[in-house]
């Protein structure tokens, strides 16, 4: 109810959109120029640069470029995404926002693309760990069985890690969990110095600044040591 009476319609979204964007004025997402003509009719674009000159909106340059869709529609769409305990699907985009399906995956997306970890590396410590998911081979059709052997066989390997700082969490799924992978995915998400903290599992034993607990003999927190954090996500 809240986030319906803050935007109740497409011209308060379009304010609220554009006093974020640029609070200074109206600026080109092509130049940069601020010197920009606010047109009276709002066609072929609400906005001109007198330099490019281009026209453009707040959509312009945005995860909402070319879209048709009301500015009302993707505040809204932000606030559910944004804000739901657990994961939103577009199903209940769909049934929220009153949209065909095929739009509301196209929002999803959009909005999901725009969370991807990027900027600052992890300052650590940070826990990894890894998982299969998918179903089991025995509850699947006989034409669906791989036929190639139990435990992730069929599954889709995820790798991930937590920066306790700052709480934020990484995974990615890969095509075969290996140091390789491991090495790789640490290279590029937490500091070179960060500690990290993983199971016993041989993938993580040649890592710098790394401890690990050992569950195959009921260890779960040793210190500051454990994945609880990890394996919970």
């Amino acid at each position: 109810m809240d986030i319906t009476r803050i935007f109740p319609d497409d011209a308060t979204a379009e304010e609220w959109f554009v006093k974020h964007r640029w609070p200074a004025g109206a600026c080109c997402p092509d130049c940069g120029s601020l010197n920009v003509q606010e047109r009276p009719t709002r066609k072929p674009q609400p906005y001109r640069c007198r330099d490019c000159p281009k026209d453009f909106s707040v959509k312009t340059g945005t995860l909402m470029h070319n879209s048709k869709l009301g500015l009302q529609t993707w505040a809204i769409a932000l606030y559910l995404l944004s804000t739901g305990l657990k994961e939103t699907s577009s199903m209940k985009i769909h049934r929220d926002l009153g949209v065909t399906r095929k739009t509301a995956w196209f929002l999803a997306h959009r909005i999901r693309e725009t969370w991807r970890a990027r900027g600052a590396r992890f300052s650590g410590p940070v826990a990894m760990d890894e998982v299969c998911i998918g179903g089991k081979e025995r509850n699947k059709r006989e034409s669906k069985k791989l036929k190639a052997g139990r435990g992730s066989v069929g599954k889709t390997a995820v790798v991930g890690v937590e920066d306790r700082n700052s709480n934020r969490t990484a995974a990615t799924p890969v095509e075969s969990v290996t140091k390789v992978t491991v090495g790789g995915i640490l290279g590029e998400t937490p500091d070179p110095d960060a500690p990290v903290y993983a199971d016993e599992g041989s993938l993580y034993g040649s890592l710098a600044h790394h401890e690990s607990v050992k569950h195959s003999a009921g260890e779960y927190v040793r210190g500051k040591a454990h994945v609880n954090g990890m394996e919970s996500f």
